[in-house]
Formats: structure tokens, sequence, C-alpha cells
């Protein structure tokens, strides 16, 4: 990237965590303490203009590994995810908050400040969303279509819906199940759903459906019946529910598997599961 902040930066949104008045000021605070920033094409450890692995390993004491997880889930097995406009979640997420911190406004000029100017950030204005996936990253993408001025939104659950209140198989101490309502599903439901919930559950999706361009136009989905067998949780397709919800852009919140490899292969770590190993 190029600021320091790491996923607080560019991957959580404006208005979720302010650029200026939290992570800036963080990150300016560390400077003034000593630590050095190298950021952009100057800190990609192994690239044309950063450090070698074998640099850092030779000329530090000690090298520190705090790359998160960045790889995130895929449906690469769906039919139809060539299409256009189909994409992980923090791509949208990143390339927006990067443009608004950019240009600092929130007019219609914020597309245009980004320092990649051959990519613009997505822009999702008058468009059909889909959003495959819930928790965190799911919302966040759901509140930024909304501010973005989305037309409609509707977000994919693979699960069924939490009781309303803590369910008997997460007692105390656990972290209860149950079902919670975000900022983005209330701004979605209030602006673009007259009121009612855009999110549904115990849904599978089938296939992306694409117009004769290579553009994505649908996402075909199917109902999902949930039972408890043999002491978990199985799935399985519920007979002549396939329907195709209409879609300019599909964003993909499904989790994240793990940090990129690249780095722990210069650097000589081992992984497992794709996991650094301590």
């Amino acid at each position: 990237a190029n600021r320091p902040g790491g996923l607080m930066m560019y991957g959580v949104p404006n208005m979720k965590a302010d650029k200026g008045d939290v992570v800036l000021q963080r990150t300016g605070i560390m400077e003034k303490e000593g630590v050095k920033f190298v950021c952009g094409k100057a800190g990609e450890i192994g690239g044309q203009q950063g450090p070698k692995a074998e640099e850092l390993l030779n000329n530090s004491d000690a090298v520190l590994l705090a790359t998160g997880s960045t790889m995130g889930r895929d449906l690469s097995n769906v039919p139809g995810r060539q299409l256009a406009n189909i994409h992980l979640a923090m791509k949208f997420l990143h390339g927006t908050t990067e443009a608004l911190v950019t240009s600092g406004k929130v007019d219609n000029s914020w597309r245009g400040a980004t320092a990649n100017k051959t990519a613009l950030p997505i822009d999702v204005a008058g468009k059909q969303v889909v959003v495959i996936g819930g928790g965190d990253t799911g919302n966040d993408c759901i509140g930024t279509s909304v501010r973005q001025g989305a037309t409609g939104i509707v977000n994919l659950e693979l699960m069924p819906k939490p009781p309303p209140s803590r369910a008997a198989h997460t007692p105390w101490p656990h972290w209860p199940s149950k079902s919670r309502t975000d900022y983005g599903h209330e701004e979605a439901a209030e602006m673009v759903n007259n009121g009612e919930d855009i999110r549904k559950y115990s849904v599978t999706t089938k296939e992306f459906v694409g117009d004769n361009n290579g553009n994505l136009k649908g996402v075909k989905v199917a109902d999902l019946e949930w039972k408890h067998k043999d002491g978990r949780m199985q799935m399985s397709e519920v007979p002549d529910t396939e329907r195709t919800l209409p879609a300019d852009f599909a964003f993909l919140a499904l989790g994240f598997l793990g940090p990129e490899q690249t780095l722990a292969q210069q650097l000589g770590v081992e992984v497992d599961k794709g996991k650094f190993k301590a």
C-alpha cells in the first residue's frame, strides 16, 4: 500500500474508522517515536524497487511478519466466475477508501483521485449489487454500496438465520450465536429496500449469469435446508427453488484463507495449512 496503517487504512471504510483522526494520527505518533514506514513499491520485498529478503535478514536483528490474512476465499468453481464485475470484497473496499483518502472529498470527483489512474476504483452508483457472505467485510461492502448510490442490494448468507437471542448451542462464556443487524443492513433496508431486510439466509450460489459482452447480469441461487446429523450441521438443496437475482456487481465476502505465500517463500518461513508457522 502507498500509506501505512495496514487493514485499518484501506480495508476498513472511513465511516467505521476515520483515516485522518484515527489511523494517520496513530502512525504519525509512531513516526515521531522513531518508526520508519517504507510504503509503495519501495516497500515491496523482492520487488524491483524494494529490498531483497536476504538484505532484511542480514541487516536486521529480527524480522517480524505482521502481514495479516489477506488471501480472500473465492468461488472459483462456480460457473461464470470469470465474468466482469465480480470481485473479492477487499478490492472494492480498498479502492474506494484509497480514492476518498487521496481526494479528501465525498462528491463525484472522488473516483478519479487514485494513485493508479489506469485502474479506477469500483463505482456501483445506479447499479444492482449482490454481496455474498456476511460478517464485517460483507457489511462494509453493503454500507459502501449504499453510500455510492446503488439502486438495489441483496446480501446472500449460506447459513440459516440465527435465533433472536442466544442459541442453546452457544451457552456462556461462548460467543453467542444470535441474529444481529449492523449499520450496513439497517442503511440498505431503509435506502434501497423499503425498510425490509436485504439478507437472504440458507442460500447457495449456483451460477453467475452474464450477458453477450461478458458482463455480470445475474446470480443464480437456490435455497438450502439445514439439519443436524451425526453431530454436525449438514445442508441439502431444496428442489425447485432455483432463481436468478439481478446483479450488475457481485462482491465476495467469504472470509480469508491466510497470508500471501510469496513472502514466506522469500524468507524461508515454514507454512502450515496456508499459515506462517511460528
